[in-house]
């Protein structure tokens, strides 16, 4: 059963990202499925050279500052994402007037596509961090840091030792509430995208040399999806051993 193991913390929040690299939405409750949270990062903006936006550059993506500042969210009605624009203009993903709009902010021919077989995650399905970690890169770096910045699938609750404990988890097993259980993967890599501002979170104190120095470029972790269901903020998470 899901409560059999060690239990390591509680879910302390989940967030989605219908718009791949926009600000995201908090959720009080998320549908795990194969390919992590429902509608995260389902859709994504596109360069005209068929790159996909992103903070970063390489072989798949295409740096575009300033997307951070749009906002992404569905409402539960419609499995039509909204985009807002820094003003709070929405615009429905799937309207050519979308593009349009992005296209005239952003200077250059952008428009939005759905994922297919291409996936618009950067390195996993799920990602997620831990109050642990947070606690341990707010030593760090002297003053609190913002959850957001890092983009998370799942924050989970772990207590606030300074610790950046789920680089110990690779391998291994977790249970969420009821239904769902993940296998954590490797590390979560960070880009210059961490110290940057998004809608309604601040940079704050830049934190990618202090991960680079201090935890191998790393913040956080991967995951993979072993049992799909449903979950929600307050769930016990329990560590269940080596993953299969």
């Amino acid at each position: 059963m899901p409560h059999q193991g060690t239990p390591v913390g509680r879910v302390l929040a989940l967030y989605r990202y219908p718009v791949k690299s926009t600000s995201g939405q908090a959720l009080g409750t998320a549908a795990v499925t194969p390919s992590g949270l429902e509608h995260d990062r389902r859709w994504a903006v596109y360069t005209h050279d068929g790159g996909i936006t992103s903070g970063k550059r390489t072989r798949r993506f295409r740096p575009v500052p300033g997307l951070l500042d749009w906002t992404s969210e569905l409402d539960g009605r419609d499995r039509v994402p909204l985009l807002r624009s820094p003003a709070g203009v929405p615009y429905r993903v799937d309207d050519p007037a979308t593009a349009d709009a992005l296209t005239t902010a952003f200077g250059q021919e952008l428009t939005l596509r759905q994922g297919t077989t291409l996936q618009h995650h950067d390195e996993s399905p799920l990602h997620l961090v831990t109050t642990s970690s947070l606690a341990a890169l707010a030593e760090l770096l002297g003053g609190e840091v913002e959850e957001r910045r890092f983009r998370p699938n799942l924050v989970l609750d772990t207590g606030s030792d300074p610790l950046f404990l789920e680089r110990d988890w690779a391998g291994v097993e977790l249970a969420i509430g009821d239904e769902v259980v993940i296998t954590v993967d490797a590390g979560m890599p960070r880009c210059a995208m961490i110290d940057q501002p998004q809608a309604g979170v601040v940079a704050g104190t830049k934190a990618l040399k202090a991960l680079s120095v201090h935890n191998g470029l790393e913040f956080g972790v991967q995951a993979r999806v072993d049992r799909i269901g449903a979950i929600g903020v307050g769930d016990l998470v329990t560590l269940r051993g080596t993953g299969s």
